[in-house]
């Protein structure tokens, strides 16, 4: 009897760990699968109502977005900015900050970089890549940490002050761009003078997209370091969980909100340079793509997971990819990608609320023991 208890025990023991091995597997991708499903579903029934078929819909931005070898390096070239883009979002929402401004530190970025490559012209290649890549990255810490710096000192919502301060940023690029750094050349569109043909970033050899995209795949994976195998990142997670708590035991909450915060604008600050260097070629209006914005869905998506942010925003890069076509064939406004984002958005914010209501690990308990 006592073996027999002692292997029921170890193989109850073996089903437990199983159990809450696979629970820790599904618990994270779960709910953001069944947002996106579900934003799917209701996006459908709007085709519904304006006469359209939600199959051809579906089978157009799968075309568009994944169908072909140009549309994978199409999306891949979109996602290299929303990778990004999206740290700059995930990174502060790590401390319990909603910093939603990333467009502006996307922008300046692009025309810090764009007027570093006008000034010094004559530097070697990757000497003048590297100080444009310098230059967009501490504007870009500059303006998204300076939010953070406002709402330790200051007390200033970090969500309103960062939208705010994206518009300020905006018009500040219209007006340096059309203004004190525009080329006497650019007539239609505004914009800075072209960078030197040795200033510009080439492609990945045989994928056909710029590095931009390697190297926000690297930011991605060491921010999850940063976040999930450090002391800094750990830090951040007690403050982000009870900031109060945090500072009982010591743990500097301020210059952790400053320091992730500013981090998280260098990474846009790239995300605009690699747009100029790789993309456009000089600053102008193009920078305004909206990508900070798209940013802010994929971060919520991958549940501020840096890992988890790299399929988010090939996912959503392949949306965009997809809305000239949608446009095209099913006779759709250039609009309808965006809200069929904003509907995912809204099921993954209401699926916050399941968040820890449906635990895994004890599904799958109870569905061994039965």
């Amino acid at each position: 009897m006592t073996l027999q208890a002692d292997l029921a025990a170890g193989l109850a023991a073996k089903q437990s760990s199983v159990a809450d091995y696979a629970g820790r597997i599904l618990q994270p991708l779960f709910l953001p699968l069944a947002a996106v499903v579900a934003g799917m579903i209701v996006f459908s029934g709007f085709l519904l109502l304006v006469g359209k078929s939600p199959i051809d819909f579906y089978m157009i931005v799968y075309k568009a977005g994944f169908g072909t070898s140009f549309s994978w390096a199409n999306t891949l070239a979109r996602a290299a900015p929303l990778l990004l883009a999206a740290l700059c979002v995930a990174l502060p929402a790590r401390l319990g900050l909603v910093v939603i401004g990333g467009e502006g530190a996307i922008v300046l970025g692009g025309v810090a970089a764009g007027t570093v490559g006008m000034m010094v012209p004559g530097l070697p290649g990757v000497l003048g890549i590297l100080a444009m890549a310098i230059a967009a990255s501490v504007t870009g810490a500059i303006w998204i940490g300076g939010i953070g710096a406002l709402r330790h000192y200051r007390g200033v919502n970090e969500t309103i002050s960062s939208l705010l301060l994206a518009y300020i940023a905006i018009a500040l690029m219209n007006h340096l761009v059309e203004g004190p750094l525009r080329d006497p050349a650019s007539l239609n569109k505004p914009s800075t003078v072209p960078l030197p043909e040795a200033y510009r970033i080439g492609e990945i050899p045989g994928i056909g997209v710029h590095w931009g995209l390697a190297v926000g795949i690297v930011a991605c994976i060491l921010c999850w370091v940063l976040i999930e195998r450090t002391t800094w990142g750990f830090a951040a997670r007690i403050v982000g969980g009870n900031i109060r708590a945090a500072q009982v035991q010591g743990l500097p909450a301020g210059l952790l909100m400053i320091g992730f915060t500013a981090l998280g604008g260098v990474f846009a600050g790239l995300a605009g340079m690699f747009e100029v260097a790789a993309v456009h070629g000089s600053a102008n209006a193009s920078l305004a793509a909206g990508y900070g914005y798209t940013g802010i869905l994929i971060a919520f998506l991958a549940r501020h997971n840096g890992l988890a942010v790299i399929p988010a925003a090939i996912l959503f890069a392949g949306f965009e990819a997809s809305s000239g076509l949608v446009q095209r064939r099913l006779g759709l406004p250039d609009a309808t990608i965006v809200v069929f984002e904003g509907m995912i958005f809204i099921a993954i914010l209401l699926s916050d609320a399941l968040q820890d209501k449906i635990d895994f690990r004890t599904l799958f308990r109870i569905r061994g023991r039965s």
